[in-house]
């Protein structure tokens, strides 16, 4: 069984295209790196460098898009964001394009130029999955992170779709159809060698879907270790069954959890990398994005050389979670009150600080404390 190691890091970089000096950055220091489909040098560029990083091709689920770059005059783009081009449907299936009950096409609240697809039809899911594996096939690439495996429409559009009497059937509807494509994708680049993260949102809300999700190459949680907007103060990975999900996940050493905090504070930094270092496994990733994804990301905390886990995460009475490390100890209370802890001894902070024999955690906070000098 492969060691439970404190969080390796990862990049989303799906943002600006990446510069020499940080493909060599990322070569260094990141296990996986997720990549727009048009980055073709970059990633062969990596798995130069690094024969063993990870380097997925990002591909949406859910929509086609028709802003410049993904369409070139009236064609579209050779290197897709998504798996079904937006010309490509418009000419020949425009009926994948999803509509909502008055007849009208589907584009996304605050994504310009972003369309939803019916992701439900079996001729979109087969057309979606034989483009996408036979590109990463192509152009060698390790597998694909699918965006936009979500749980609701309600983020992007408050439209009902055509032939669902609500948002909640709409809801299903669309699981159901990613589901489908989940699959299908899944199963054919399973059986190639290669490798499918799913980026899954709102996982708290569907028991088993994480698990469901997670099953071929592993998933990825974009808001790990965020406080919930309902004003209590309690971190919404904890709640419902994910946190669950993912710590059997984690357990089993075989597949990757790719976790993102979007960080403003040190403090929601620290909440997630703790949060994340009670998931330790072979195949943990964390990293924080502050706020986009153009540039590759660096934490004070991935330096804290944590070690190996030398425990498996335990809940306290309180609420609060812990999990001893050979090179130190983190906490994390998920709750909307502020607990007492006692820290094992001999712990310092990362700044060499002797750590207090006992430890006021507040509400949705976590701590992360380390080995002392030996003396």
């Amino acid at each position: 069984m492969p060691k439970a190691l404190a969080p390796c890091a990862w990049w989303y970089g799906i943002g600006d295209s990446p510069s020499s000096w940080e493909i060599r950055a990322a070569a260094k220091h990141y296990d996986v790196v997720v990549l727009n489909a048009w980055e073709t040098a970059a990633m062969r560029k990596l798995h130069e460098l690094n024969p063993k990083v990870k380097v997925l091709v990002y591909k949406d689920f859910s929509s086609t898009r028709s802003y410049y770059g993904a369409v070139e005059g009236d064609r579209d783009a050779r290197y897709l964001p998504t798996g079904v081009g937006y010309v490509a449907a418009e000419k020949k299936q425009p009926a994948w394009f999803a509509t909502n009950t008055l007849g009208k096409r589907i584009e996304w609240d605050g994504y310009p130029k972003h369309w939803q697809m019916t992701v439900w039809d079996p001729a979109y899911q087969k057309a979606w999955a034989d483009a996408v594996v036979g590109e990463v096939l192509r152009e060698g690439w390790d597998g694909v992170l699918a965006d936009n495996d979500f749980s609701s429409l309600k983020y992007y559009s408050s439209g009902v779709l055509a032939g669902t009497a609500d948002a909640a059937g709409t809801d299903r509807l669309l699981r159901d159809g990613l589901d489908g494509m989940l699959q299908l994708t899944g199963d054919a680049l399973e059986k190639a060698g290669k490798m499918l993260i799913p980026n899954v949102s709102e996982s708290q809300l569907t028991p088993g879907r994480w698990s469901a999700h997670s099953r071929y190459a592993g998933a990825m949680e974009e808001n790990f270790g965020l406080r919930g907007d309902d004003g209590t103060g309690e971190l919404i990975t904890f709640q419902g069954n994910q946190f669950k999900e993912q710590r059997a996940q984690a357990a089993l050493g075989e597949s990757w959890l790719l976790l993102i905090t979007h960080t403003k504070t040190e403090k929601e930094e620290r909440v997630g990398y703790a949060s994340a270092a009670l998931l330790a496994s072979p195949h943990t990733c964390w990293t924080r994005a502050q706020p986009d994804y153009k540039n590759p990301y660096w934490s004070l905390y991935q330096d804290a050389r944590l070690g190996e886990a030398v425990e498996t995460a335990n809940r306290l009475p309180s609420g609060v979670w812990h999990r001893r490390y050979s090179g130190g100890w983190v906490a994390v209370n998920p709750t909307k009150t502020s607990v007492l802890l006692t820290p094992p001894p001999g712990l310092v902070t990362l700044r060499g600080e002797a750590a207090p024999t006992k430890l006021d955690l507040p509400a949705a906070d976590a701590v992360v404390l380390v080995n002392g000098p030996r003396r």
